[in-house]
């Protein structure tokens, strides 16, 4: 029996097979069907299905999603994919699968993954953040996952960014209904806004600034200042171990050290001890977690 993990994004899927030790098997990725949520269920469909053929194996199945399950309805929420939203996704999936299949947010898988074997491994708490197409976030406090009583825990994205400069408020309108969500300041879109118009992808905008130029440097100095503060407000309420980031922008090299410089001008410590990581796994992080909801 292998363990089956799929990360359900707002721009790919990913699929891995891992063996009981926890050895990967198999891996392959496809487009996200954007705004067609029967599109996506048989991409994720399509892709258990490849991983069994080629492993030779039927799995258990977990997906890391971003958003939640509602403990009011069973349905989606929350989710920047917003095709997923009012939907049964456990339900369907487990009905064409044949099987159960377990969901969680993107981020629980990451932090999950990350303090069993990633880079906070040890650590007493954890908190875990994905940057890419939105701004998830987990929490891992004695090696137990924290979701909450609403499902939410961990959701920094939608808080309002803080200690805004006056050209940050009320900020751009996010797709929750609000508007200056710290989702909108620090995802990709986020950053290319900081750019300003014509802004290329944002990995381009990091290597540009790596090469010197003005532009981009300035979008990734705004970045690190928003990310400090953002950071900030989340260690002055649960004060973790270790932060640890993923996603597309976790890659920006300068954020390791440009952020621990100043977020303590906002943090309410004599010394700020908190370590800020790179995700071990890299992209891997959040759908190894998601096949390990299955360990139990």
């Amino acid at each position: 029996m292998i363990r089956i993990g799929i990360d359900l994004g707002g721009t790919k899927i990913e699929a891995i097979a891992l063996d009981r030790d926890g050895r990967e098997l198999f891996r392959r990725r496809t487009v996200t069907p954007r705004e067609d949520y029967d599109a996506t269920v048989r991409a994720v469909v399509d892709l258990v299905h490849d991983v069994e053929r080629a492993t030779g194996a039927t799995g258990s199945v977990g997906v890391g999603m971003p958003g939640a399950i509602s403990p009011a309805t069973g349905l989606i929420k929350n989710a920047n994919s917003t095709w997923l939203i009012g939907r049964s996704l456990d339900v369907d999936l487990s009905r064409v699968l044949g099987r159960p299949v377990r969901l969680a947010n993107d981020a629980n898988c990451l932090v999950l993954s990350e303090a069993s074997d990633g880079a906070a491994a040890g650590a007493d708490v954890v908190f875990g953040v994905i940057l890419g197409t939105g701004t998830g976030g987990a929490i891992v406090a004695h090696g137990r996952l924290i979701t909450g009583a609403n499902a939410i825990a961990g959701e920094w994205g939608h808080n309002a960014l803080p200690w805004p400069e006056a050209d940050e408020s009320p900020g751009p309108a996010c797709y929750c209904g609000l508007h200056g969500c710290i989702e909108t300041f620090l995802s990709g879109t986020g950053l290319q806004r900081a750019y300003g118009a014509g802004a290329p992808d944002a990995a381009i905008i990091a290597s540009e600034a790596d090469a010197g130029d003005a532009r981009a440097a300035r979008a990734i100095d705004l970045y690190a200042s928003r990310l400090a503060r953002a950071l900030a407000s989340v260690i002055n309420i649960v004060d973790p171990d270790v932060v640890v980031l993923a996603g597309g922008l976790s890659n920006i090299t300068e954020l390791y050290t440009r952020v621990p410089a100043v977020w303590h001008r906002w943090i309410f410590s004599d010394r700020v001890d908190t370590r800020l990581v790179r995700a071990r796994h890299g992209d891997s992080s959040g759908v190894r977690g998601a096949a390990w909801l299955w360990e139990k």
